[in-house]
């Protein structure tokens, strides 16, 4: 008796750019700053492929929505930005079983030519 694997998908969404209102210091949360969201999402595909359907698949429309309300959302650092985004997709989609979640500072205002910080989540 064969026994039944399960099948897992992931989509990516990369490049979400946002102006958002994050930083420990009083002037990056009253000016705000750039922000660079990525996403990879794994989830369980069950029957999506075999029945075609779309309303049960994990929506990056959705998706994108969800990480737009939480960039909304001012925060003291970037890893709690990122821990909400996650949080916020758990509690949305029952079939998730792997985010990775990459927030990075555009241009952060470190007094030097710097492109970009980041941090990167995985739960």
């Amino acid at each position: 008796m064969a026994s039944e694997q399960t099948t897992f998908y992931t989509i990516e969404l990369s490049g979400m750019e946002f102006h958002a209102y994050h930083g420990c210091y009083e002037l990056e949360r009253r000016v705000g700053n750039r922000f660079e969201v990525g996403l990879s999402i794994t989830a369980e595909l069950g029957e999506i492929a075999a029945h075609d359907a779309v309303e049960e698949a994990v929506n990056y429309l959705h998706v994108y929505e969800t990480v737009r309300d939480t960039m909304a959302v001012t925060q003291r650092t970037v890893e709690r930005v990122a821990m909400n985004i996650i949080e916020a997709l758990y509690d949305r989609y029952p079939r998730i079983r792997h985010i990775r979640c990459t927030v990075a500072k555009l241009a952060p205002p470190l007094g030097g030519k710097v492109a970009r910080v980041a941090v990167t989540l995985e739960k």
